[in-house]
């Protein structure tokens, strides 16, 4: 874990992973390219995690989203409004459950569906009140490496009306309008997959990343 931080000792360890879990995702990914489960994570593992982005925010680790890449990249809060912090090890002990668990949904999709998923890349996302992310897709331009988007949502008590749903795009229509609520993770196949965050009454939180292959194709 991070050096000379605890997670907080009040705040039961829970076990990850709910039965059909890993089902729902495969099952939605082969029939339309995004799967949903929910209470993927127990409740007191979705505190424990929030306590983590907490310290991790008092560490000064969170800053404001970018878009673009290399002399592109800058920050356009009408575009992307967002706070990101980047796990790398050393992580706390909640942070590598979920990590495991994500590790475990990797080989099995790899098992299943032949991805060529070779590791996770993940971050927290914090979207405050009124923040958004303008539709979109996640591979950088000219390159193919990202291959499977997820999100892993952290918000308690999430209701309908506070918004924050991530919307999914096929050929240029809305299909989904997904809500954040805690516990439910989403993976949906990153080539071409347009998709936004909505504007929500509170803030919003989610462990988010992508599966990605072991090398980069160049996309022409």
């Amino acid at each position: 874990m991070p050096a000379g931080e605890n997670e907080p000792a009040d705040v039961e360890s829970a076990g990850l992973a709910a039965p059909g879990a890993f089902e729902a995702i495969l099952a939605g990914i082969r029939e339309r390219g995004f799967g949903i489960a929910d209470n993927v994570i127990s409740h007191k593992t979705v505190v424990r995690l929030r306590a983590c982005a907490d310290l991790r925010a008092i560490r000064g680790e969170f800053n404001p989203a970018s878009i673009g890449a290399g002399s592109t990249r800058q920050q356009r809060t009408d575009i992307r409004g967002d706070l990101t912090c980047w796990l790398n090890e050393p992580l706390y002990p909640a942070e590598a459950e979920a990590r495991d668990l994500l590790e475990q949904t990797r080989l099995g999709l790899n098992r299943e569906l032949i991805l060529g998923l070779f590791d996770v890349e993940m971050h927290y996302a914090l979207y405050p009140p009124g923040a958004a992310y303008a539709r979109h897709v996640d591979q950088p331009a000219g390159s193919d490496e990202r291959r499977l988007t997820f999100a892993l949502y952290l918000n308690l008590d999430w209701i309908a009306s506070a918004g924050g749903e991530l919307r999914l795009y096929d050929a240029g229509e809305a299909i989904a309008d997904i809500e954040p609520r805690g516990g439910r993770l989403v993976c949906f196949l990153t080539a071409g997959r347009e998709h936004e965050v909505l504007p929500a009454k509170r803030a919003r939180m989610a462990l988010t990343g992508w599966f990605r292959s072991n090398c980069a194709n160049i996309v022409r």
